[in-house]
């Protein structure tokens, strides 16, 4: 049905703006967040929409022709924490729009819903949540039982500066203050007599405060052709791992002055009982990250199998003295490959399933060997290095995953494959059937 009426034409710019500003900030690549704006447009009845993607900004403008000014509406994307049960129901909202099943003002009295709801889950469960995040990897590390209770303590610490100063103060001393906290804490188990590797403490915390960072959608936009919002994520991205860094190199040079050893994590073999155990533990911290971002059980459970297989690839590869960077890389394209297949049964994006399970890879612990080096006046840049091209070959696994998932969804066709919307077809601006 077309669309004419000035008021009508407005409705449906803005409930596709909407749309674009909650999968935007949920971490969607530009590629995917226009694809998804211009569908739900098509399906609302208007054809002849350009859509306009930044990191800050999302605009779309129908054209009517010579003699008639084009109907343009702008809305400014809002920072936001993760929430993937909003992200759930957007898709949702946007397969039911795109299959007819929904009016336009329907939809547009449900987004208002869900960008206005509470969140149903507890803060309390969710700093809980967070705290399973820290403990869970500090098994993936290696640590035993009393490394993980104290890093569960620092990851809920964390949570909480997070909340107390999010929407006061800029992203990069939020990033300071978390990296500071779990030095701390691990400081505070080196002044005492616990048998824990405080080491093992401050990487857990440097892997919680590095997922929060939206490396992944920065790499989609790179590889699909969107320079602009790619180079705006990855200096959002490089000035929160600079916060990270900060925090951590303070509380380092506290440690020092205390006269506290941290200690230095110095990777070994891995046998089979430590290697299961590290496997569970990414399986575990995977599960406790979607619940921490409000993930349904259902998709919490499928991120613990899918984080779980990346793990045990990741050590296998590793095993193979192919270096991290690769271990990273092949793990990166089983997860992007694994959340293709299993977000459909699932009824999730795959972005659900993919940033959690990513999490256990992240690369704290060569962070925190750089800057352990860096403190005692030896050369740390070439660890430093080796985590920064650990994060680029985990986003761009991730994402040639995806399209080597395309051809067992599409009968061979080898499609864009979005991380959030439904699957559509470019440059027809149809879903797939």
């Amino acid at each position: 049905m077309a669309v004419s009426a000035p008021r009508e034409v407005y409705g449906t710019l803005d409930l596709a703006l909407r749309i674009g500003d909650l999968l935007l900030a949920s971490g969607g690549g530009a590629a995917d967040v226009e694809a998804t704006m211009l569908a739900v447009t098509h399906a609302c009845g208007l054809s002849g929409v350009d859509a306009d993607v930044t990191f800050t900004e999302l605009s779309l403008q129908q054209r009517y022709g010579i003699g008639r000014p084009a109907s343009i509406l702008v809305r400014r994307v809002k920072r936001r924490p993760a929430d993937y049960a909003e992200l759930i129901e957007v898709d949702r909202l946007v397969q039911d729009l795109l299959d007819g099943t929904t009016t336009r003002d329907e939809a547009r009295r449900r987004i208002a819903d869900i960008d206005s709801s509470e969140h149903r889950r507890a803060r309390w469960l969710v700093t809980v949540s967070w705290g399973a995040v820290g403990g869970s990897l500090a098994v993936t590390l290696g640590g035993g039982a009393v490394v993980s209770c104290l890093a569960f303590v620092a990851a809920c610490g964390i949570d909480l500066v997070g909340r107390s100063t999010r929407g006061r103060v800029p992203l990069f001393y939020q990033q300071i203050a978390g990296g500071f906290l779990a030095t701390l804490v691990a400081v505070g188990a080196a002044a005492t007599e616990v048998d824990a590797d405080p080491s093992l403490i401050v990487t857990a915390g440097i892997i919680i405060l590095l997922a929060g960072i939206g490396l992944m959608g920065a790499m989609a936009d790179a590889l699909t052709g969107y320079p602009l919002t790619a180079s705006a994520r990855l200096l959002d991205a490089l000035m929160a791992t600079t916060g990270v860094i900060a925090g951590v190199a303070a509380g380092l040079t506290v440690a020092e002055l205390s006269g506290a050893d941290l200690g230095r994590v110095e990777p070994g073999a891995t046998g089979l009982a430590q290697g299961s155990a590290m496997t569970l533990g990414a399986g575990l911290a995977a599960a406790a990250y979607g619940l921490a971002c409000y993930a349904p059980l259902r998709a919490a459970a499928a991120a613990a199998a899918v984080g779980a297989c990346g793990q045990a690839i990741f050590l296998a590869v590793e095993g193979l003295s192919l270096g991290q960077t690769w271990a990273a890389a092949v793990a990166a394209v089983a997860i992007g490959t694994l959340s293709h297949g299993i977000a459909g049964p699932v009824r999730v994006p795959p972005l659900v399933l993919i940033v959690p399970a990513v999490v256990p890879l992240l690369p704290g612990l060569s962070i925190y060997r750089g800057l352990a080096l860096l403190a005692e006046g030896e050369d740390g840049v070439l660890d430093l290095a080796a985590a920064g091209a650990t994060a680029v070959a985990l986003a761009a696994g991730v994402i040639l995953g995806q399209y080597l998932a395309q051809p067992i969804r599409r009968d061979g066709l080898l499609t864009s494959p979005p991380l959030v919307g439904p699957l559509l077809r470019r440059q027809g601006r149809r879903t797939w059937n």
